[in-house]
């Protein structure tokens, strides 16, 4: 047992049938070897544990998950001793007013240009102050084991008209560095509601176009990232692209529910990331993972409000997405319109596979489990097409809550690439006020454990669902 204390519309088909805080301190003192090792123990016998081994071969999945000690040091002795024996280059000292008001970008232009070529160097963003920042490049490469200490707040400017036109989609956009530290007590606050305003999904005679997400970390490996609190973001809040080995602690984001677009933490092309203690509420995925994504593990996750913890969309486009190895493994969704969801589109192709999901509590949750290889999210109907995303090897073991809708379990697959090898392992959804089912079409696998409600349909990939005839492309517009 654990606990964690928290901070569509469907078309008819056309020619084919579907069946059915944040308050993570500093640590005060700096671990031994010999400590810090049974730490490590600690963490990965969760992936490898001893129930995994009645799981097929095909069902092990094993994520990297462990600490860099001298890394982990580093990231502590700002902490710990102030200044210690590092280079403090702070914003103010470079001209950066921090009333909100006046706009201090070229500040943290010409502290990042200082900060990236001194070692053992650390740019701080000082407590009490609000820095009005437009969006910025903070390239590297640098000096290894910089610390990026906020400890204010950084807002962005609140009218999109006043955007930075050569940078539409990013606000504050770290590129190419390496073992690099982010860490503080400050927020990083997009101020959004104007671009949500503007959004096609606010209202349908808007244009729809892409907004700049808060932060992203691009192309940069040994990424550790600590306490910062993202929040109201002009889309996407927090975006891993194209990195290596990062770690994601004790991070808070959030926005309205109803803010569009607004993925709390989306990883691309990443590979070994851990996302640890973490609470989470937007207006659309608390985390989403895409294509080239691999070894992946959420631990101690808080999402609420949001659309659940998704894998996709893959397959947009007739595109390829491959995502594997991936671990959730205890996590509380709460007033979510999905549970865990992996979600492909027609027409793509590629893999999903060896996923797992373990140890999680829905409360009042729409879809607490569902794969949809019908996703469609577009203002016209998606047309049916043959191809798709193949998904296999995805194992939920001890998933227990309530569901907000009928279906707790609904597994859409597609005719032509069925999903294969789908483990259901002690399963206990219920409704507050009605029954639960189980929903297949061309889906196969296999329960154990107490199961509910029944998954029956699972078992025989040959059976048709006459109920299934209803659906065939579902869409979150």
């Amino acid at each position: 047992m654990y606990t964690i204390t928290p901070s569509c519309h469907l078309h008819k088909p056309t020619n084919r049938t579907l069946k059915k805080k944040r308050q993570t301190p500093p640590l005060k003192k700096i671990m031994n070897k010999s400590a810090f090792l049974c730490f490590i123990i600690v963490l990965v016998l969760p992936i490898v544990s001893s129930t995994e081994k009645d799981y097929p071969d095909s069902f092990r999945i094993e994520v990297q998950d462990e600490e860099d000690d001298d890394f982990e040091v580093l990231g502590l002795l700002y902490s710990e001793s102030e200044h210690g024996n590092k280079v403090t280059v702070n914003v103010d000292e470079f001209g950066a007013v921090g009333d909100g008001v006046s706009d201090d970008t070229q500040a943290f232009v010409n502290a990042w240009k200082q900060v990236c070529t001194s070692k053992n160097s650390v740019f701080l963003v000082p407590e009490g102050r609000v820095y009005l920042v437009n969006a910025t490049r903070f390239k590297g490469p640098c000096a290894e084991k910089l610390v990026i200490q906020i400890d204010g707040t950084i807002v962005a400017p609140d009218d999109p008209k006043k955007w930075d036109t050569k940078n539409p989609r990013i606000w504050l956009d770290f590129y190419n560095l390496t073992k690099v530290y982010f860490q503080g007590d400050g927020i990083i606050d997009g101020s959004g509601s104007n671009w949500w305003a503007a959004s096609c999904k606010k209202n349908k005679a808007n244009p729809c176009k892409g907004a700049p997400t808060a932060l992203t970390i691009d192309a940069s490996s040994a990424v550790r990232v600590k306490g910062i609190t993202i929040r109201n973001s002009q889309q996407m809040h927090f975006v891993i692209s194209r990195c290596e080995s990062v770690r994601v602690s004790g991070v808070e984001v959030s926005s309205p529910g109803d803010s569009p677009n607004t993925d709390g933490i989306h990883i691309t092309g990443s590979t070994n990331v851990v996302l640890e203690n973490c609470n989470i509420g937007t207006g659309d995925d608390c985390i989403s993972i895409v294509n080239g994504s691999s070894n992946i593990k959420m631990k101690n996750i808080n999402c609420g409000p949001g659309h659940g913890i998704s894998i996709g969309s893959l397959g947009k486009n007739n595109s390829t997405g491959i995502v594997e190895k991936v671990v959730v493994d205890k996590a509380f969704l709460h007033d979510t319109t999905n549970g865990l969801r992996i979600k492909t589109w027609q027409g793509g192709s590629g893999y999903v596979r060896s996923i797992r999901y373990q140890n999680v509590r829905m409360d009042n949750v729409s879809n607490p489990i569902i794969i949809d290889q019908f996703y469609c999210d577009s203002p016209t109907t998606c047309q049916n097409q043959t191809s798709a995303v193949e998904i296999s090897q995805i194992v939920y073991r001890d998933i227990s809550g309530t569901s907000r809708t009928k279906e707790a379990m609904k597994f859409a697959c597609s005719d032509s690439v069925p999903c294969t090898k789908i483990l259901l392992n002690n399963i206990n959804l219920q409704r507050k006020n009605g029954t639960v089912e189980t929903f297949c079409n061309s889906a196969s696998g296999s329960v154990s454990g107490n199961v509910q409600p029944s998954a029956d349909c699972l078992l025989s990939s040959d059976k048709e669902d006459e109920r299934s005839r209803e659906y065939i492309v579902h869409t979150e517009l």
